[in-house]
């Protein structure tokens, strides 16, 4: 399978944090969920992607070309989000269609309007006096309008409305059916990424934790909740972290069927992302 985006040996430090050897690959055509709590390094790690801040070590290739020695031509067919978006908040929809036909030569204008009545966004207001739902569907249609092979989003759903989730991520997944789209999202709202993701990249503490496919977590993953005595006879080795709560363990466990065989619990919850991350991140070993 065709990577669209490679991530090797990305390191950057800063004072109290560091990107510490970030590595992992996403398969062309699909959606690969960046999670971690915040802080974790989720978008010190997409920024360093796009090489808006200067990484201390490792490379970055995207669509098999190494960002540093082809960032202009990559760029092109890349579409953006991000918390800072680098235009100024006194422009209007207008204004911001004009200023992006001079950067792209593939901005569709027709294609933009068509998103920006989508989302009831007025076309003379200046987006300062938008809602941040607002301006995040603003920044969504610009990313979308020239174009791009491949989607970089920075909490893309932050500070929308269920509704109006629902209708971005519809629109991101239609965006990689023809398989020649992909889209790499961060986002704190697991939820969504359960919903849309096709593989799910956890990073804490500045480092990768894992990258596996989302049905691989949500098929083989479980958590097994257990009194004290039966969580003494289990073996270390059998799974991933617990969770100590007042009355019973929460035990995380990444292969179902091999537990059910091992032990006698018949029991096995099945886990959402949210309930894996938080149990790596607060449990113990």
């Amino acid at each position: 399978m065709e990577n669209v985006l490679e991530v090797k040996d990305l390191c950057k430090k800063y004072s109290g944090f560091e990107l510490k050897n970030v590595n992992f690959i996403m398969p062309k055509g699909m959606i690969l969920g960046l999670i971690g709590e915040n802080g974790a390094g989720k978008t010190t790690t997409i920024k360093a992607i796009l090489n808006i801040i200067n990484k201390d070590r490792g490379q970055v290739k995207i669509f098999g070309l190494d960002l540093q020695k082809n960032e202009k031509k990559i760029k092109q067919d890349i579409g953006v989000v991000l918390d800072d978006s680098f235009l100024s908040e006194y422009l209007n929809p207008k204004s911001i269609s004009k200023i992006m036909k001079s950067f792209y030569s593939t901005w569709d204008e027709k294609l933009y309007l068509k998103y920006i009545e989508k989302f009831n966004i007025p076309l003379d207001k200046i987006s300062k006096e938008f809602s941040s739902g607002m301006k995040m569907k603003l920044k969504i249609a610009t990313a979308l309008a020239h174009k791009p092979k491949l989607l970089i989003l920075d909490e893309p759903t932050s500070g929308l409305d269920p509704v109006a989730r629902n209708d971005i991520l519809d629109i991101f997944q239609e965006f990689i059916e023809d398989g020649e789209h992909s889209i790499l999202l961060s986002s704190h709202i697991t939820s969504d990424l359960e919903h849309i993701a096709d593989y799910i990249t956890f990073i804490n503490n500045g480092e990768v934790i894992f990258t596996k496919s989302k049905d691989e977590l949500m098929e083989n993953f479980g958590i097994v909740k257990c009194e004290e005595k039966d969580f003494n006879s289990l073996n270390k080795n059998d799974y991933v972290k617990y969770k100590k709560n007042k009355y019973e363990y929460d035990v995380l466990i990444a292969n179902k069927s091999e537990f059910k065989r091992k032990y006698n619990i018949s029991v096995i919850d099945k886990p959402t992302i949210e309930d894996i991350m938080l149990i790596y991140i607060k449990g113990e070993k």
